[in-house]
């Protein structure tokens, strides 16, 4: 229920020309909870892209949709036999687009031809279906979508990505002012320890010299060796 819902915001532009194939590209994607526009052309396509008509070569003057479409696409998926203009036209023209380039197009085709399949793929198709297409084919759909809107949200929000990478300001070196505080206070128990031990020292040796000074050794004449003279 929960992926219904989800899958129910993405909508999808199927394109074909032929009504049987639409009906049932259509009904598999609503199938999948989609939200589906079927256009039978290329041309119809690209108007309900958005494309102005100074882009369109050869496209008719009316147009069954506004003229500035709200309506966001997530994928096109469209056929590649179409007269006038083929599945493979309409891709490169979307990705010739740098406003519809991001949206990811399917080609779908009854003929399995190699070299076609693979100039789809290298023109920037997502993926080449064979009909008739199945819900399985349709169940590989999400991805495509789920991987293109997160390349949008990307480049929509260039700086996202800095600000989760930039240091916070709580984490930002300190200052030199604070380094100093740092340092002295790191070294002080020395300082003082050294300051201590050198008084003490001095004390001592003060102490020793006071001692000395008032010893009677220190303050008695020595006549031993000394001959007085007789008068």
């Amino acid at each position: 229920m929960g992926m219904a819902a989800a899958d129910s915001q993405f909508h999808v532009l199927a394109v074909d020309d032929s009504l049987i194939d639409r009906k049932l590209i259509e009904r598999l994607l609503k199938t999948s909870s989609y939200q589906v526009t079927a256009v039978d052309s290329g041309s119809k396509a690209l108007e309900f892209l958005g494309w102005h008509e100074d882009e369109i070569n050869n496209l008719s003057s009316t147009s069954p949709f506004p003229k500035n479409q709200l309506v966001e696409v997530n994928l096109v998926i469209t056929d590649y036999c179409m007269p006038g203009m083929t599945g493979y036209d309409l891709l490169r023209k979307i990705k010739e687009s740098s406003s519809l380039r991001n949206i990811p197009v399917i080609i779908m085709s009854s003929e399995n031809v190699p070299s076609r399949i693979t100039r789809c793929l290298e023109e920037g198709a997502e993926e080449f279906l064979l009909k008739p297409v199945r819900l399985s084919d349709v169940n590989k759909l999400r991805p495509r979508i789920m991987k293109t809107r997160s390349w949008n949200d990307t480049e929509e929000d260039p700086e996202k990505n800095e600000k989760q990478d930039s240091p916070s300001p709580s984490s930002s070196s300190p200052s030199s002012e604070e380094t100093s505080l740092q340092i002295l206070a790191q070294s002080q128990p020395h300082y003082d320890q050294t300051t201590q031990s050198s008084n003490n020292n001095n004390n001592n040796k003060r102490k020793s010299m006071d001692e000395g000074l008032s010893s009677p050794e220190r303050t008695r004449p020595r006549y031993n060796d000394i001959t007085l003279a007789s008068n």
